[in-house]
């Protein structure tokens, strides 16, 4: 019997042109995060919490670039 896997509505930024950006999706309570030139290769998977704490931290200015 084959198991199906749910559908998840990938989204990557509105600024993403060159197509080499990543994706993120919400699954459940958790926040999944992939390379949109490689869908298939490894996901990300983050807690909404932490989640939350990073994007806080990046509209804070809390990582040098």
């Amino acid at each position: 019997m084959a198991t199906s896997q749910p559908t998840v509505d990938w989204l990557r930024s509105r600024h993403c042109e060159t197509g080499m950006c990543v994706e993120v999706a919400i699954v459940g309570s958790q926040v999944a995060i992939r390379d949109s030139n490689n869908p298939d290769g490894p996901t990300l998977i983050f807690t909404l919490e932490v989640w939350r704490a990073f994007t806080a931290g990046i509209r804070d200015f809390e990582f040098e670039v």
